[in-house]
């Protein structure tokens, strides 16, 4: 049994950091209605800016915060020059949009810093800490602590604030909302600027456990079963989907592995989303298009 609790909160708390990454793309979902395809990008970009910076010699603080500068930079030049542009666009147009932004945005991290894999040592070590019997990662626990928080604070931030009321104006209706003096433009540019900083903390998190490397931008498809489960338009569903995805990867793992064979946690997470779209395609807590004729 002790075991058995090891790798269901093993399994739960990487869950917390598949749903940090599954919020930036619920940012962009709620505010355009497509699926940012370059959130994947965005988290490469970030993490390597951030750690070339810290070996090059600034501190941790600073290059934190001129990561977050150059971000907010990168978000005004896609206002400007793509955003803009494509306002009341269809959203496949947006989704190839976001596509082709995600290869430019890998395209430009290369050129400027290179293609080699980097460390990144955030002074959290991985050691276990053992608690009655049970056994858990002191990273795993960091990482929970900075992507739970981080979770809520962005919770509360879109559900209690005027911002949050004009994000979910713009996600249920861009031309009633601009109708009643919301800037579209302005909405987005705000929701690309934190969706970079959400991009920021989870390539940080995900780069010191995996390195900083062209491949952590794959990781974010993992979060395609978290959306599919929680719903795209819902954070609390991004919680509760990043929970079980974490839980039952890492418990499909252990226990079925012996009998199908390794490997597992790769592919479940989609098998279980698969079955979700045929019994409840909306997810957990999706909002259900509802169209009166």
């Amino acid at each position: 049994m002790s075991f058995f609790i090891d790798v269901l909160l093993g399994g739960t708390l990487a869950g917390v950091m598949y749903s940090l990454v599954a919020i930036g793309f619920i940012l962009i979902y709620r505010a355009s209605g497509v699926f940012n395809f370059a959130q994947g990008a965005l988290v490469l970009f970030s993490a390597l800016t951030f750690v070339n910076l810290v070996e090059r010699g600034v501190p941790f603080v600073v290059a934190f915060a001129v990561t977050l500068f150059v971000i907010f930079v990168l978000v005004l030049l896609i206002d400007a020059l793509i955003l803009r542009h494509l306002v009341n666009r269809s959203v496949i147009t947006l989704f190839m949009a976001t596509l082709g932004l995600s290869y430019i945005i890998e395209g430009l991290a290369q050129t400027l810093w290179g293609t080699q894999v980097h460390g990144l040592d955030l002074g959290i070590s991985d050691s276990p800490i053992h608690f009655h019997g049970v056994s858990l990662s002191k990273f795993d626990l960091f990482a929970t602590i900075i992507a739970g928080s981080l979770v809520l604070i962005l919770s509360l931030l879109f559900s209690k604030t005027r911002f949050g009321i004009a994000l979910r104006a713009v996600a249920d209706d861009p031309l009633a909302a601009q109708s009643v003096g919301i800037k579209l433009n302005h909405i987005w540019i705000l929701v690309w600027a934190v969706a970079g900083f959400v991009a920021l903390v989870a390539g940080l998190l995900w780069g010191a456990r995996l390195g900083v490397q062209f491949s952590l931008s794959l990781v974010v498809l993992k979060t395609l079963p978290v959306l599919i489960i929680g719903g795209f338009t819902s954070i609390t569903g991004a919680i509760i989907g990043g929970l079980v995805i974490g839980a039952t990867e890492k418990l499909a793992e252990i226990y079925l592995g012996g009998i199908i064979g390794s490997g597992i946690e790769n592919w479940f997470p989609y098998l279980l989303a698969t079955l979700f779209l045929m019994i409840r395609p909306t997810g957990l807590f999706g909002q259900q298009n509802v169209t009166r004729v």
